[in-house]
């Protein structure tokens, strides 16, 4: 029988031929995303479902959803996607990470040039007869200090088309390197230089917890005064609050954004400021993005469905059939591994080198090392995948080091991973045994033993008496069950490691009491 398709956004109609071509059957039905309940009717027929941003895929659409093997998002952004919901159910989310890439840079670009000379409001004025020559003073990008936050895959391509304008580009973000930034001819700085320095600002970033609110009423005045504002990326970036206060009192000069914290954006409190320029999210409405995307979405699903193949995939590794018996355990080692130092490393990464030793170093390592750059990169860029791991650590000029070895040690199998940054060498190693389980065996150096479960506390201090003791008693006072608890020091005295499982997710402020305890260098909350 052959697989089926639902497509239940508007999608390229050579999508649908791709499918058709390929032995699927396919149902284009571009209105159906906005019919929640008409979904949840059809969508257990399915075994493919091809979306844009309309469709919204909940825990509910995926409940009811029983013969669901793939999710195919045309374009970058999964937001309308409940991945976790998704990969508890055995269905793989993939998404097309780089065909809006250049669209979303220049309409960035666009949305610049019209704060820059008053475009809209120049048009409006001179559609109604008015010709206010003399009102609408622009000013020059030419010789402007450009400030792009996350220069990443479509940042990029923002700095290279500023510094065609000549203009002079300066960027925020962890994970550019000195060498990369020198390639593409930008200044890295902090984000505090970046505020104070910028005439214009453009956002490029995900929404993750650490860039909510980046754009704050602190940080508006840390700006320049008549700094201009482009937000092309995602809703709640930007305190909207905020910076329409600053737009009323003139600190902004103007402002352009074509996403909001609310979509559709049918009315915000920016609408109602002066020098806002607001389009309706078409930062991938170019004809070439939107037919480059829907190819690239109907040929990977139709790949999967047909064949088995998986890529660009947020949730599951890409390893072909034979492969995944023998590699899925150490595919989940290397993101533990990756998802480890990840979650610990807050400046940016120069270097990753992971050693492969035993059974495991003649295996697929490239499989390996991709599901660990993309746990890495993670807690920074929340799309990054498998497939886009490698590119986009190539971009940042993150040099990858892959060693193999014949065994030396006493474990069969064995992998290290290291990574490198501006201000220190971090490196946890980790194995499989026989029960395909995986378990970290040295930080640091420090041996140890241990199955990372979903809430964990990593916490480094001096072995000095009495530390367990004030510590578990602190967890206790507070409430929270230690799930497994593991030790590891260097000798008496020196560096020791506590690596704990709760039962639960801890708070800030139990972390800020766990590194006020005497001894404790870090105190550190990971989740799995």
């Amino acid at each position: 029988m052959a697989p089926r398709v639902l497509i239940s956004d508007k999608l390229s109609k050579s999508a649908v031929q791709i499918f058709k071509d390929r032995g699927v059957e396919v149902d284009y039905l571009p209105d159906l995303g906005k019919d929640k309940e008409k979904l949840l009717e059809i969508i257990g027929n399915y075994d493919g479902l091809a979306i844009r941003s309309n469709t919204k895929v909940t825990e509910k659409v995926i409940a009811a959803a029983g013969n669901l093997r793939v999710i195919g998002r045309a374009g970058i952004g999964v937001d309308n996607v409940d991945i976790p919901a998704a990969t508890a159910k055995g269905i793989i989310v993939m998404n097309t990470p780089f065909g809006n890439s250049i669209t979303t840079a220049e309409h960035a670009i666009a949305m610049m040039f019209a704060l820059a000379r008053q475009i809209p409001e120049a048009n409006a004025s001179t559609l109604a007869g008015k010709w206010e020559k003399n009102r609408f003073m622009g000013v020059e990008v030419t010789g402007k200090t450009l400030g792009i936050i996350g220069c990443g895959n479509i940042g990029s391509i923002v700095a290279d088309r500023a510094v065609g304008l000549k203009m002079r580009v300066i960027a925020f973000d962890p994970f550019l390197s000195d060498e990369r930034a020198l390639t593409l001819g930008v200044e890295k700085v902090d984000l505090e230089t970046l505020f104070r320095r910028s005439d214009f600002i453009t956002l490029h970033t995900p929404l993750i917890d650490k860039t909510r609110g980046i754009i704050d009423a602190k940080a508006i005045a840390q700006m320049k005064d008549g700094v201009r504002i482009v937000n092309c990326a995602r809703g709640g970036l930007v305190v909207e609050a905020d910076l329409a206060e600053a737009l009323k009192s003139g600190k902004v000069a103007g402002a352009a954004f074509d996403v909001f914290v609310e979509e559709p954006a049918t009315d915000n409190v920016l609408f109602h400021a002066p020098n806002f320029i607001a389009t309706p999210h078409l930062g991938a409405s170019t004809t070439e993005a939107q037919e480059n995307v829907a190819l690239q979405v109907a040929e990977q699903m139709a790949d999967y469905l047909t064949k088995g193949a998986v890529s660009n995939a947020l949730n599951m590794p890409s390893i072909t059939a034979e492969e995944a018996p023998r590699l899925t355990p150490f595919v989940k080692l290397a993101e533990q591994l990756g998802s480890f130092a990840g979650q610990l490393t807050d400046t940016g990464i120069q270097g990753i080198r992971l050693e492969y030793e035993g059974d495991v170093a003649g295996l697929n390592v490239k499989a390996l090392t991709a599901a660990a750059l993309a746990a890495i990169l993670r807690p920074q860029l929340q799309t990054v995948n498998m497939v886009s791991a490698p590119a986009i650590a190539r971009e940042r000029g993150i040099a990858v080091e892959e060693v193999r070895r014949e065994q030396q040690g006493a474990y069969e199998n064995y992998i290290r991973l290291t990574v490198l940054t501006e201000k220190q060498e971090r490196s946890v190693a980790g194995t499989v045994f026989a029960d395909s389980r995986p378990r970290i065996i040295q930080i640091k150096g420090i041996n140890m033993e241990a199955e990372l479960g979903r809430h964990m506390l990593y916490i480094t201090n001096r072995d000095k008496p009495g530390f367990i003791g004030r510590f578990a008693s602190l967890l206790g006072a507070e409430g929270i069950n230690i799930a497994t608890f593991n030790l590891g020091r260097k000798a008496a005295g020196e560096d020791a490691i506590a690596l704990v499982e709760v039962d639960e997710a801890i708070s800030d402020a139990v972390i800020d009491r766990v590194a006020a305890l005497e001894g404790v260098v870090q105190a550190k909350r990971l989740s799995f």
